[in-house]
């Protein structure tokens, strides 16, 4: 999502985005759990992509404490903790975290509701919270199906902003761990379904252990809308630039994750038109030693996929 945003901030567009809220690791889940307070860690990262502030305020609000009670923690997090203290509202902290950052659209959290992110496997079994589903240290079971407990109730700022967009982006990001909590808040999918937006679909680049093991673009596609209905999507981007073997091989050989395959028209067939491209990033990803999470080394470049991405709004708009 942040890489969407640094792109698409570039052009001429009212952009807002809409972030899950059920976060429960690293930095974002101890705050969470100490402090009581919604995870800020998305709508930090959201927040920070959107900036046209000068590049020390950008600095400041990604940079993470190397040790001592703070190790680990997000000073960006910390901000919008106190924010949210000082205000009395997580509404109004985002809002004044949005103004010194000076963003360029809105960052709105899908719900201000408590809840805790559940995966039910297709063995039966079930495991609650966001950190435990995505902390997979084998291969699991296919996940059935997710939900939210307790349920939780869809912000009245995200559904008039899902209601009045022309379109209306998924993804790039992980599949039950980012993209379908969203989908999950309590009347979101009939705010999509009555919106008049383009639905556009960004899948991912590689698989991810314990939740989409040796899953193609068809299954990407088939989860989002078995949530959203079928044949919900319009648009779906693939990458088709394959990433250094070096790398490949290091995924393969330390976390058993490989490339997303395009299986489209053998295994599945979409009516969403298709649009493939080279939407890879040649920088790799260099993690801060202070980030105790696992963060992904290959990413998609902000750049290839915004103007990708502005290629069918353009036509779509003519």
């Amino acid at each position: 999502m942040h890489n969407v945003l640094l792109g698409l901030k570039q052009y001429d567009l009212d952009i807002s985005a809409v972030v899950a809220m059920t976060d429960s690791g690293g930095s974002s889940g101890r705050l969470r759990d100490q402090l009581g307070v919604l995870p800020p860690g998305d709508l930090r990262q959201c927040l920070v992509a959107l900036s046209e502030s000068p590049e020390v305020w950008r600095k400041l609000f990604t940079y993470r404490f190397g040790s001592g009670e703070l190790g680990g923690h997000s000073f960006g997090n910390l901000f919008l903790t106190a924010l949210e203290g000082i205000n009395g509202s997580f509404r109004k902290g985002i809002e004044q975290a949005s103004s010194l950052l000076n963003i360029k659209g809105r960052v709105v959290p899908v719900t201000y509701s408590d809840c805790t992110l559940c995966a039910k496997y297709e063995d039966g079994s079930v495991i609650e919270g966001e950190s435990d589903i995505d902390r997979a240290l084998t291969k699991r079971p296919r996940i059935d199906y997710m939900y939210l407990t307790p349920e939780a109730k869809l912000n009245p700022d995200a559904k008039k902003v899902i209601e009045k967009a022309d379109f209306i982006i998924f993804g790039p990001g992980d599949l039950y761990t980012s993209i379908i909590p969203n989908l999950l808040v309590n009347n979101i999918s009939g705010s999509i379904a009555e919106s008049k937006a383009k639905k556009i679909y960004v899948v991912n680049l590689m698989t991810k252990k314990g939740q989409t093991d040796s899953f193609g673009v068809s299954d990407h596609i088939y989860e989002i809308e078995k949530y959203l209905g079928e044949s919900f999507l319009d648009y779906v981007l693939i990458n088709i630039k394959r990433p250094e073997e070096k790398l490949l091989s290091w995924y393969e050989e330390h976390d058993n994750v490989v490339l997303v395959e395009d299986d489209l028209g053998e295994r599945y067939v979409t009516e969403a038109q298709i649009f493939r491209g080279d939407l890879l990033s040649n920088v790799v990803y260099e993690q801060n030693v202070a980030d105790r999470l696992k963060r992904s080394l290959i990413r998609h470049d902000p750049e290839k996929l915004a103007k990708m991405l502005m290629s069918i709004i353009d036509k779509a708009k003519s």
